[in-house]
């Protein structure tokens, strides 16, 4: 039988800090000190109050149209609830039961499963019921026993439908679903404006049938201007088929596909749109996030997880006293989301969605990563242009001049005299040299960099400065340029006068007598020093970055590989051995279920940490503070260390950009922290407080040398500070040897974008 009731699974807060208005979660294996630790505490509790109780016990029942392994959706509509419940004041005892509607359809399992279900339940009444789809709220409706008539229902997952039978002693509110398909109709429209056909997927189970008629409905008045094909009724293979060979011009609407017409059964999320988005040759959108997969496009989608999540706090306030009437029957908040890489695919513009659409997996462009050293090296470029310019316009005007002054000696004097003033006062280092290839002259400019007096630099004088790895190939352009009598550009380090070497950009032009002939050559320099150390610091962050890349898909590789298939072929032996060798007692049938469905949720928690590390749904749909607290205890629990996490202040919305630094930061900062420090206990703080939130990462540790760790291992810490820089913030890190880390990021809460930004889950 697919109905199967998990053991009560006590849900409990973390520890709170009774100190301040923030919360302290603490996270850690306990060791022996401090179990002497919490000893001391109870004794002295006792000593203060001996009316101390324990938390009350309280049922909460689940029951689900699907189970976890038939449905992703449910199982995260199950997760949902179970951590929404985390926050009661009481000790919950939860029950899971599943209809397996799509797996059971006929009506001996369901009377088999009505009865088991009343005998189960009537001598362990729950506290609240929580129905997860409209055919678990019928079935719940239609029971006429009086522990279901007391029990106060919550329902979510309901597409807009409230039993009839309910009647007026039912106590009962709830979510209801709302399926969008017109709205995601009219976002496809506006990127696909030349659109003409519209293929409306969908299988022939129950939930199939229901799903199409809504889209149905919701496409009759489009009837007059698109052709609606409604491939429902045919085999997986053939629908595949069809949809590579769909007309131009077309988009696809996927509703539900759970049975196709051979009777072959599909998850669809999983299973059915993944095969879907690969076969179709156009655009395909979806209904809901849980269909939200790798190569739909999107649309206006209902999110299941959100709606569990209200339902089990609507539980929370009837667990608290309230009644479930006086609470009112909410409905669903559906959001815009799209999928970057989807709308790269078929040629579809950002700027075409709707407003507040979200868009997932966005990739900046090259301009907008690199847009601060594009302009910096189009500045440069700029100024030598303007250099040379005004060298060529000084010369020409000199000429003029002298052509001019000719007839008299004094008055090529005073040109000279006023030449060398301006020059003088120019921003840039200039040197003249007559057609002797030895230097005459050097501006004020040039002598302050080098220190040395006019004397010392004139003749090659001024070659004693040159780095002598350069000197060759200096004095080689410049020999080549005075044979040819042309221009030149030539980098050499030459030595400042703190005795550091400093690389310079050195133009010369060929300038002429009064006669036309040849008379040596005038140039300039600028310090291109930094100029350099960027470029050469954006190749390292690039191959840092490429590295970096590397190493995560090899380590993702090899954790699937080495770690979740073999755990998943081990569970499929284990499975075909139990085929052939059924067990002979209903106890063995029950331990071995068991024990298949712990090594399947052990599995889910290690394939949902894999996926936490390269995107946190929580830090998008709970927020930065749940977020970074779920982060924390994660860790704490793989690593077998103590994490303190302390909040306070901090605002329930926050511009996506911060979150998403925020979070980064802390991930980086403290399995850095774990990895090398050598302590067992951490601190991180997240506070708000004038305009501003702070991120502390602290532990007593080691300590470590940040040049040494940007110098060999340095993108991590460059990652932090570029992030924090991104919105605006402030990056810092203090570490002194054997006496630990803490690494702070302080960030406005109004951001400065520095590069256009797409909304965008993450990191």
């Amino acid at each position: 039988m697919a109905k199967t009731l998990l053991n009560p699974v006590p849900f409990s807060r973390g520890e709170e800090d009774p100190i301040g208005s923030g919360s302290r979660w603490r996270f850690g294996a306990r060791g022996p000190t401090r179990v002497v630790v919490v000893l001391f505490w109870a004794c002295f509790l006792f000593q203060i109050t001996v009316n101390a109780q324990v938390k009350e016990i309280r049922r909460v029942l689940i029951l689900s149209d699907l189970g976890v392994l038939s449905s992703p959706g449910f199982a995260e509509i199950d997760r949902a609830i179970s951590e929404a419940l985390q926050e009661s004041p009481y000790q919950i005892e939860l029950y899971y039961e599943s209809l397996e509607v799509t797996l059971f359809p006929d009506e001996l399992y369901r009377h088999r499963f009505r009865e088991e279900f009343i005998q189960k339940y009537s001598d362990r009444k729950p506290d609240v019921i929580i129905t997860a789809g409209s055919a678990s709220l019928n079935f719940i409706v239609e029971l006429h026993e009086p522990f279901v008539r007391d029990t106060p229902i919550i329902f979510c997952t309901v597409l807009e439908e409230i039993p009839d039978r309910t009647g007026p002693n039912m106590h009962f509110t709830g979510v209801l679903g709302t399926l969008h398909p017109e709205e995601t109709l009219n976002a496809a429209l506006r990127l696909l404006p030349d659109t003409k056909h519209v293929a409306v997927v969908g299988g022939m189970g129950p939930f199939d049938v229901k799903w199409e008629a809504i889209a149905k409905q919701s496409f009759q008045k489009y009837e007059s201007k698109l052709e609606f094909t409604y491939l429902t009724d045919l085999t997986m293979p053939a629908l595949l088929e069809r949809l590579k060979h769909l007309p131009s011009n077309t988009i696809v609407y996927h509703t539900a596909f759970t049975r196709d017409a051979a009777g072959r059964r599909f998850i669809d999320s999983t299973q059915s749109v993944p095969l879907v988005a690969s076969a179709a040759n156009a655009p395909v959108f979806v209904m809901d996030d849980v269909d939200f997969r790798a190569g739909a496009v999107g649309g206006d989608l209902v999110n299941w997880a959100d709606d569990a999540r209200v339902a089990a706090e609507m539980a929370v306030r009837v667990l608290n006293g309230e009644k479930p009437q006086n609470i009112p029957i909410v409905r669903s908040n559906n959001a815009y989301m799209f999928d970057w890489r989807a709308l790269q695919r078929w040629g579809l513009k950002v700027s075409e969605l709707p407003p507040e659409s979200v868009v997932l997996n966005y990739q900046p462009t090259v301009w907008e990563s690199y847009k601060s050293y594009i302009i910096g090296g189009i500045s440069l470029v700029l100024v030598e242009a303007l250099l040379i310019f005004g060298l060529v316009w000084q010369r020409a005007r000199r000429r003029e001049a002298e052509n001019q002054l000719l007839t008299t000696f004094e008055s090529v004097r005073e040109s000279e005299r006023r030449f060398r003033l301006v020059a003088n006062t120019a921003p840039v280092m200039i040197w003249m040299s007559g057609p002797d290839k030895l230097c005459n002259y050097f501006n004020q400019r040039w002598l302050d960099f080098t220190g040395r007096s006019l004397e010392a630099e004139l003749g090659n004088g001024w070659s004693e400065g040159v780095h002598p790895d350069d000197l060759k190939d200096c004095l080689d352009i410049s020999a080549r340029s005075f044979d040819l009598g042309e221009s030149f550009k030539k980098e050499y380090r030459l030595r400042r006068h703190d005795a550091e070497y400093r690389w310079v950009l050195d133009i010369g032009v060929p300038r002429l007598s009064l006669d036309g002939s040849f008379a040596g050559y005038i140039g300039s320099c600028i310090d291109i020093t930094d100029h350099k150390l960027a470029e050469k610091a954006l190749a390292d962050v690039g191959r840092r970055l490429i590295e970096a890349h590397e190493e995560e898909r090899t380590w993702i590789a090899r954790e699937l590989h080495d770690d979740i298939n073999q755990r998943i072929a081990l569970l499929s032996v284990n499975l075909e051995q139990w085929a052939e060798h059924p067990p002979s007692s209903g106890v063995e049938v029950s331990n071995h279920i068991g024990s298949v469905l712990q090594n399947l949720a052990d599995l889910a928690k290690d394939i949902q940490a894999l996926s936490h590390r390269l995107h946190s749904s929580k830090l998008e749909y709970l927020g930065l503070v749940l977020a970074a607290k779920g982060f924390c205890r994660e860790l704490s629990e793989q690593r077998h260390v103590e994490i303190d996490f302390i909040h306070e202040g901090i605002p329930g919305s926050l511009p996506k950009e911060i979150s998403l630094c925020l979070f980064r930061v802390l991930q980086e900062a403290l399995q850095n922290a774990v990895k090398h420090s050598g302590a067992r206990q951490f601190r991180v703080e997240l506070r708000a407080a004038s305009g501003e939130i702070q991120l502390t990462v602290n532990d007593q540790g080691v300590g470590f040398n940040q040049q040494n760790a940007v110098n060999r291992h340095g993108l991590g810490l460059v990652s932090m500070r570029e992030r924090t820089h991104l919105v605006g913030g402030e990056f810092s890190i203090q570490s002194e040897a054997s006496r630990g880390t803490t690494i702070s990021a302080r960030v406005p809460l109004e951001v400065k974008k520095t590069k256009t930004s797409v909304a965008s889950a993450g990191g």
